[in-house]
């Protein structure tokens, strides 16, 4: 879906205000060791490797893939997206251990909150812990708000809330409205020992495909608004929530990096192409379009919050995956999907790193 907006003049000036020592974790905040000591890495800074003992897991042998997510079943020809791990500069990332990763989280509750791309992510963590515990008794729920895989021997529930915005949308008599400043969902997300939040996709969405009929902010209601202004509040809003709500010593906070689509090939400078029929990643470890507004503005609202929130920065290393979509293997969905990503893929290499962050 295209669409046109402006950055708003405060957001842009916010953007590069200087940022404080106290804040630094929630910007760039998972940090590897450097290979042969002495210092550490930026563990999002690298490039994309062959590796031959990729993938983690065959989609045939998880049971908790969606479709449109099941690029091998729905006849993608390729393979050789399957076979790239994600290499930084200066460290190596630990082996994802899902035996381990259930031993550390006995009896916890795990929950990704947000929209379409938390559920690719939580689909691919499923898949990734139960590749290691085949005949390990499971309980799965899927309902249109909280869906959840139990392992049940270890009493481990990885959980996926759905909330595109994070914020509220509440049906009044005008029509549907998203608030943003209002946040009651988040009630149920209390009682979790880690959260891994995301919102962004939604928030470019307009005409039909946009669930919201007006956005109100504080006592105004508009009928539209510049959408990275509304990204802005409404993640202002989360941030709150957060510093409220959250106690850092019983529960781990994440934020899954904006995850970037590849339906103008202009981005990687080829203008003729989308994400479809590509083979494989941009080499290197910079990406032609550079860094997307809403990334930043997602790091100036981390920066500013007073409870840690870790950031998963997968933007780049995301970015330079463009042949990691569904695109025309999704499904019975018809068009070509360059928003979400094959299962198994690209968010293994998320979960890869959420691992790393709780390991390292």
């Amino acid at each position: 879906m295209r669409f046109c907006y402006s950055l708003a003049l405060p957001i842009l000036l916010a953007l590069f205000i200087i940022q404080t020592e106290q804040s630094v974790y929630n910007e760039t905040g998972l940090r590897g060791k450097k290979l042969g000591g002495g210092g550490t890495c930026n563990l999002f800074q690298g490039r994309w490797v062959v590796d031959s003992s990729y993938p983690l897991y065959q989609s045939s042998s998880c049971p908790f893939i969606d479709p449109e997510f099941d690029c091998i079943k729905y006849g993608r020809p390729d393979k050789q997206y399957l076979k790239y791990s994600w290499q930084p500069d200066s460290c190596n990332l630990p082996r994802f251990n899902g035996l381990d990763f259930l031993k550390r989280w006995r009896g916890k509750k795990i929950m990704f909150v947000g929209d379409s791309l938390s559920l690719n992510e939580w689909q691919s963590l499923c898949c990734m812990v139960h590749e290691w515990v085949p005949n390990s008794r499971t309980k799965y729920v899927r309902t249109n708000l909280i869906s959840s895989v139990t392992f049940e021997d270890y009493g481990v529930s990885i959980m996926l809330y759905h909330s595109v915005y994070l914020v509220d949308m509440v049906r009044e008599s005008i029509g549907t409205v998203l608030k943003l400043d209002s946040i009651m969902g988040g009630n149920a997300w209390r009682d979790a020992d880690m959260l891994i939040f995301n919102t962004w996709h939604w928030w470019t969405h307009t005409g039909n495909s946009q669930p919201w009929d007006y956005v109100q902010d504080g006592t105004t209601v508009k009928k539209d608004m510049d959408r990275l202004t509304a990204f802005y509040k409404g993640l202002s809003t989360w941030a709150r929530w957060v510093d409220t709500n959250i106690d850092p010593s019983k529960t781990k906070v994440f934020f899954q990096g904006i995850s970037p689509t590849h339906y103008q090939g202009r981005e990687w400078s080829s203008a003729s192409k989308s994400c479809y029929g590509e083979l494989g990643p941009l080499t290197g470890s910079t990406y032609p379009a550079g860094e997307p507004s809403a990334s930043l503005v997602l790091k100036k609202v981390l920066s500013s919050m007073k409870k840690k929130v870790y950031l998963l920065d997968i933007t780049t290393l995301s970015q330079l995956r463009k042949d990691g979509h569904p695109s025309a293997y999704s499904g019975d969905h018809s068009g070509v999907d360059c928003s979400h990503w094959c299962l198994p893929g690209l968010p293994d290499t998320w979960n890869q790193l959420l691992y790393a962050a709780l390991v390292m």
